[in-house]
């Protein structure tokens, strides 16, 4: 793997834990039951990226 392509896998894994953060973030912030459960959803699907662009290296 090149330099450059190890910048785009970082630049990948610190946009899915931005990602998973604002996801939580509202998970516990918001009321709506509804809307909370797809942010929790949405926060795991952004750890499952992660780990599978992690996974790759």
């Amino acid at each position: 793997m090149t330099s450059k392509e190890l910048l785009y896998v970082e630049d990948a894994l610190g946009h899915e834990q931005y990602f998973r953060t604002q996801c939580r973030e509202l998970a516990s912030r918001v009321q709506d039951g509804d809307l909370k459960s797809f942010a929790q959803d949405m926060e795991q699907r952004h750890k499952q990226i992660f780990q599978n662009i992690y996974g790759l290296l």
